[in-house]
């Protein structure tokens, strides 16, 4: 069995979020994608600090699918120079809805 992970991703807005979560599952890279409405980020960039509104995606999957087809994916749409893309491991839960992740990605 292959370990569960939960990615979390911000997005700009709803519809970047929409897209992304689509694309994961229509490419069975996800089993399930959760877009929690806007709230705020403050960070640093380019030397300065900076406060947006986004919207926070997260993403459950497998481990193995992360690095060469989901962050490839989520690149691919995002508008960001340096998406947050960040996997967590998952250290325990119900036993039936980690089956159903690993039966409903590739």
């Amino acid at each position: 069995m292959s370990e569960a992970v939960v990615i979390l991703i911000t997005v700009p807005t709803t519809e970047v979020g929409r897209q992304i979560a689509n694309e994961l599952l229509e490419k069975k890279l996800a089993a399930c994608v959760n877009i929690f409405p806007a709230f705020h980020s403050i960070y640093r960039w380019e030397g300065k600090i900076v406060t947006d509104e986004e919207v926070l995606l997260l993403v459950k999957t497998r481990r193995e699918l992360v690095d060469d087809q989901v962050i490839p994916v989520v690149k691919g749409i995002h508008p960001y120079e340096v998406p947050e893309i960040i996997a967590l491991p998952v250290m325990q839960g119900s036993q039936s809805y980690l089956d159903w992740i690993q039966a409903e990605t590739q």
